[in-house]
């Protein structure tokens, strides 16, 4: 029958060893192809894909030429899953088998829950400086900040794809709408007009007068995408002209149906229940050289609804672990009178200890369960 064919398939030594090649294949090529595409870019295409693709250079079309990290990484779990099913039954002298087994599909999955839920981001605090917020250095968003309210902000965040889909938004919270006219994915400004640039069609803000010029997808590591939009904004009573946003520039003031607003093309922002405030930055080098050999900040970490206000010292190897996030020291100002906190939100970062863990105890309680028993036909004999 075609199910028993399948069954078969799936729970097949074959298929495991399979996968295990078409991994290390995957890993070897796609660590060589960091070299021309970048980490991001590498990661996305070969790791956290289905299929990894090719297509000439020019070429609009591709095609797929190899399984992608997220297909040979499901195969794999559910060969895992399917074998262990069919092959073993709970027996005491399976135990540790078991626990093994449970170790690397708990070590599966905590993979792929990282992949899919983890978010890095950044922190940069000067000294004295005060933030609720970190930002994502490669994603953006357009915010429009309602701030005729002298007591708090209202803030409404249009991602950064909603932008790129080019599409007429209408967001609940504001009485008119944004139609996006232009985006570019990473660009340039220029004050003035040059030979390569097209000039801004803004016809209110800061942007009227200045030139753009698109430019391709940055990959390096060291290297971020800076984007640019053209939006115009439509209220109730017409068009309330075309705007130039962009990572280049400040945010821009305008008022419109009795309120006054903020507009700017920025970071994307995560904001948090507390504050971080930097009071010290420590930075030493190597005597005669300007290598770090450490540097640290003295954060103070303030939260009004539970009444914490502590300090934390964060150095290398030592990052501060609070509200389900990691702070780690990544970087700091060449004046030394700055910080840069990178900042990791990971829900599944304990899964790799636990199924660590228990696959090492499942191999100890294995190699026991054996030890025992052939003692004891010893000692019978």
């Amino acid at each position: 029958m075609l199910l028993d064919r399948v069954i078969a398939i799936f729970t097949s030594l074959r298929l495991t060893v399979i996968c295990l090649c078409l991994g290390l294949v995957l890993v070897f090529f796609g660590t060589l192809a960091q070299v021309d595409l970048g980490l991001y870019r590498a990661q996305n295409d070969f790791f956290r894909s289905f299929f990894v693709y090719w297509g000439p250079s020019g070429a609009s079309w591709k095609i797929p030429i190899f399984p992608g990290g997220y297909l040979v990484g499901g195969v794999l779990l559910l060969n895992l899953i399917a074998a262990h099913i069919k092959r073993f039954t709970l027996a005491k002298n399976k135990i540790g088998i078991f626990m093994v087994h449970a170790g690397l599909i708990l070590l599966l999955l905590g993979q792929l829950l990282t992949d899919l839920l983890s978010v890095e981001s950044v922190v940069h605090l000067r000294v004295n400086e005060k933030r609720n917020y970190s930002e994502e250095m490669r994603r953006f968003e357009l915010a429009i900040i309602d701030t005729s309210n002298p007591d708090a902000d209202k803030v409404v965040a249009i991602p950064e794809g909603l932008l790129n889909s080019r599409k007429v938004i209408h967001p609940a919270q504001l009485p008119f709408g944004l139609r996006v006219k232009r985006y570019y994915a990473n660009s340039e400004v220029a004050a003035n007009q040059q030979p390569s640039f097209e000039p801004s069609p803004a016809t209110r803000g800061s942007g009227v007068g200045l030139s753009i010029k698109g430019k391709p997808k940055v990959t390096s590591i060291d290297l971020q995408d800076v984007p640019t939009a053209v939006v115009e904004l439509e209220s109730a009573s017409g068009s309330a002209g075309q705007w130039l946003v962009s990572g280049f520039l400040d945010a821009q003031s305008f008022s419109l149906a009795n309120h006054n607003y903020q507009m700017a093309l920025r970071p994307a922002r995560h904001y948090k229940p507390f504050s971080l405030q930097l009071v010290k930055f420590n930075h030493a080098v190597y005597q005669g050289t300007d290598i770090p050999r450490d540097f640290s900040s003295r954060v103070r970490l303030t939260r009004p609804a539970t009444g914490e206000d502590r300090e934390a010292l964060i150095y290398m190897n030592n990052p501060l672990r609070y509200g389900g996030e990691t702070f780690y020291q990544s970087s700091f100002d060449p004046d030394d009178a700055g910080t840069v906190l990178q900042v990791v939100h990971n829900p599944g970062w304990l899964t790799p200890y636990f199924s660590c863990a228990l696959i090492g105890l499942g191999m100890v309680v294995q190699f026991l369960s054996h030890l025992i028993a052939f003692l004891k036909r010893r000692a019978r004999a």
